[in-house]
Formats: C-alpha cells, structure tokens, sequence
C-alpha cells in the first residue's frame, strides 16, 4: 500500500505553488492613482466642453443689452474739431446710437485752393435700428468715391435714391457687401458729404437719411 502524504508533510509544501513577490509600493500607489483619478479628469474635461458651448445671459436668451453712446455730445465735438459742417440727425422713438469715432482718409480731398490732394476728416456715428440692425451714419469732407470707397472698397454706383427732394446715390458691391446711401449736402457754411450703411431694411436707411438731411449744421464756436 502506498502512504499518502500527510496534511504539513514536506511532500505538501513542495506542491504549493510560491506566492508572487510584491511589487514595488511607489509603482503600486502610480497605479492606483492614475485609475482613481482618471474618472475624475474625464468628468472634468466633459464639463469644460459644456461651458464652452454655452453662455451666461442674465436676462435670458436674446440679444444683449445695446451699449449707450452719447451721439449728441460727440457729434457737438466733432462740429468744434472737425472744420465741416456736422449734422445731428433728429431719429424717431425706436432708435438709439451705440458707437462713434473720428477718422482720416489719406488724398480723400481735393483742396478747393491749391487743388492739391489733402488729408479728408470723417465723423462716425453708429445706430441701432428699430429692428435690431446696425446702421452707420459718417459725415466728412472727402469727396464722394473717396469716401464710399474707404468704407467699402470695390463699391459702384447702381441707382438713385430719392428721399424728399435729396438725391441719394446707392452703391452696391458684390454678394455680402453692405449698399451705401451716400449725398452731398450744401449749407452757408460750407458743403459734407454724408453716408449710410449697414444691415438695416431700405426703410431704416431712409429714416436715418431723412433725420440727417432734415436738420443744420451744428455751430461750431471757434
């Protein structure tokens, strides 16, 4: 008969296999980091991307607040400083003035004395319109192509605009291109050639045209 080892024999102990030796704690704790953490910085990654896609309107969806631009006082400054006559266009309820600055076309004159060509003045002023679009309003002393072309290059005249008794040149570009009213408007101090642009309907154009074409020069005080 054959005798079967006993349970804490050395026959028993030989058979059992060895226990792996232990990795290395600091590679042990890598580990169990990197998987603890990973959810963590998935999470985080996701939630960026959301903010991203969105933003904080306090008032809810829709268009932002219109910011103010005191439209009377610059235009008053821009009468003192500029050396031709400024208008101060008198606008309907619905409107309200959002921007404004002072410019320089390069040659954008000829000088009436010298017929050399000088530096032309532009005043700018920018309106939002009952509907919510934008439409510029720039007086200045260049001459006309001079002057639409520094707004809108590539422009050409297309047709005629008559807005009570003023004739209004319109320009029109190519696809995407925003037309350009533009006049020359005469007073005992002198002539400025006036345009309107923007994203405005033809009616808002009128409107701003007629509220500029209707009013005279402000007075400078030199």
């Amino acid at each position: 008969m054959t005798e079967q080892p006993q349970p804490g024999s050395d026959a028993t102990s030989q058979a059992a296999p060895a226990p792996k030796p232990a990795k290395p704690r600091l590679l042990q704790d890598g580990r169990d980091m990197f998987w603890s953490m990973a959810p963590l910085v998935a999470a985080c990654i996701l939630l960026a991307g959301m903010v991203g896609m969105c933003s904080f309107q306090p008032g809810g969806a829709g268009q932002g607040q219109v910011p103010f631009y005191d439209a009377d006082a610059a235009l008053r400054a821009d009468a003192e400083a500029l050396g031709f006559p400024v208008r101060l266009p008198v606008l309907p309820e619905g409107w309200q003035s959002n921007s404004g600055s002072r410019g320089g076309i390069e040659n954008g004159r000829a000088d009436p004395s010298t017929g050399q060509r000088v530096r032309a003045k532009t005043s700018t002023v920018g309106f939002i319109g009952p509907t919510g679009m934008y439409l510029g309003l720039t007086q200045s002393d260049a001459d006309e192509e001079k002057l639409v072309h520094s707004i809108h290059p590539g422009t050409r005249p297309t047709s005629v605009e008559d807005v009570e008794g003023t004739k209004w040149i319109v320009y029109e570009g190519g696809e995407g291109t925003e037309p350009v009213w533009t006049t020359r408007l005469t007073s005992p101090v002198g002539p400025a050639q006036i345009v309107v642009t923007g994203a405005g309907s033809s009616e808002e154009f009128r409107a701003l045209a007629i509220a500029t074409q209707s009013q005279q020069p402000l007075l400078a005080h030199r």
